[in-house]
């Protein structure tokens, strides 16, 4: 199995350009399905994710051209639903958590689906009822096959409808979206997710044919089609996730770093989070600067008691960035409060941290407390395994960071969510390599 094995404590330089965002891809690749015509995505990140859910649409019998590095033209004319009783189709399916927003498209235009429990990260039990109930009050029958790990849903007639969503799920929120743009009449949904992946999302089926209002906010209004039309291009965001990544690796390596087309305008409160615990972020147009820092201090809050930082719904704090902003504090001066409330399993990495020499309490599954030692604390290298996407980005930054040599292994986490991310940390200066 590859490994990273990492020289920690060299100061990094340069410029580095956001990748596409990996949410935005795997729905907006679902979506291709909702028509017989073409659909073309540009600024597709070249990550296992996103590759994995192509090759999955073109078992199916969606066409693929790519046209250009990122440019991918899917044609949904000829599928076969025969695949979806494979056991191929359940097997990438299970390794895929994105896989489960093929469903509404799939219900929305054929009448059926078919589910395998999916797969992703190991954070925590990551429920999928708001996906099949806000699917089922359209007027699709769905259930769970516990011996073969499967949902199944069916539907002869889709019917708009009001809802109110019991969590604003943002897969979910897509899910349904998927679903209502072909079903009669009507859809309200209300408590949606309205992050900026789910307002392209609209976008998209916008510039397709579907009549979707309130974009932006918790309350969406669909008005329902009876077929949706092609769509000559559709850019995808710059990921916001990986923006993040990157200002941790700054201010993690003492480094001077530009971000180019980061998307700044679609950032939301990820600057302000970094800026809390003391890190310099400038911009010039659509770049972040990030001046080189030998110390960085965490606010407190005006009563003088410790600072939280907790993920929250868009527009609040993104839960992806908890585990960097996490390790970015070890170095910092002074103490704050992790609190990741979606995902149950999500901080349990920290024991690799604590191993290479961080201050961190592990209060309970969901919070973590972080002593920041400030510039005179230095991790030490050590081997350790990748458990999930963000973990493993976390990890890596520590490592750069850290004195001595590092290994991480089950890389192919990291390789899911960054697109070539030793070969662009190298261009930076990085010592990193990719070993058997």
């Amino acid at each position: 199995m590859p490994a990273f094995q990492i020289e920690g404590s060299h100061r990094l330089s340069g410029e580095i350009t956001a990748q596409g965002a990996k949410n935005e891809a795997l729905q907006v690749i679902c979506a291709t399905l909702l028509t017989s015509e073409p659909v073309t995505l540009t600024n597709l990140p070249d990550i296992l994710d996103v590759n994995n859910l192509i090759d999955l649409l073109e078992a199916l019998g969606v066409s693929i051209t790519r046209t250009s590095v990122g440019s991918v033209t899917f044609k949904a004319a000829h599928i076969d639903l025969n695949y979806l009783d494979t056991e191929d189709f359940f097997r990438r399916c299970a390794s895929l958590r994105g896989s489960v927003m093929l469903a509404g498209p799939l219900v929305a235009r054929f009448g059926r689906a078919v589910v395998p429990k999916p797969g992703g990260d190991k954070i925590g039990r990551r429920r999928l009822d708001t996906h099949f109930e806000g699917i089922g009050r359209l007027g699709a029958d769905y259930s769970y096959n516990a011996e073969q790990q499967r949902y199944e849903i069916h539907a002869e007639q889709l019917q708009g409808c009001y809802m109110l969503l019991d969590e604003a799920s943002v897969t979910g929120t897509a899910n349904i979206l998927m679903t209502a743009v072909l079903a009669r009449g009507t859809t309200t949904i209300y408590n949606a997710a309205c992050e900026p992946y789910i307002q392209q999302l609209c976008k998209l089926l916008n510039n397709m044919g579907a009549r979707i209002s309130g974009i932006g906010s918790n309350l969406l209004t669909i008005e329902g089609v009876t077929s949706l039309h092609g769509c000559s291009e559709h850019r995808i965001l710059p990921d916001m996730i990986e923006v993040g990544s990157f200002i941790g690796l700054a201010a993690m390596t003492g480094s001077k770093l530009r971000i180019r087309n980061a998307g700044v305008q679609h950032l939301g409160i990820i600057p302000q989070a970094f800026r809390r615990l003391g890190i310099q972020i400038q911009h010039e147009d659509d770049d972040l600067l990030i001046p080189a820092q030998e110390s960085y201090t965490i606010e407190s809050y005006m009563d003088g008691s410790i600072l939280t930082l907790a993920d929250a719904p868009w527009p609040g704090l993104t839960p992806d960035l908890l585990s960097v902003l996490l390790v970015v504090a070890t170095k910092a001066k002074g103490s704050v409060l992790i609190h990741q409330k979606m995902f149950e399993s999500r901080l349990f990495f920290v024991d690799k941290l604590i191993d290479m020499g961080a201050q961190i309490i592990l209060c309970d599954p969901h919070r973590a407390t972080v002593i920041g030692l400030g510039e005179q604390f230095h991790l030490r290298g050590a081997r350790l395994s990748s458990p999930d996407i963000r973990a493993g980005i976390a990890l890596l930054i520590a490592a750069l960071s850290a004195e001595g040599i590092s290994t991480i292994e089950n890389i192919g986490q990291i390789d899911r969510g960054y697109e070539h991310i030793d070969h662009r940390l190298r261009a930076l200066g990085a010592h990193i390599q990719r070993i058997d």
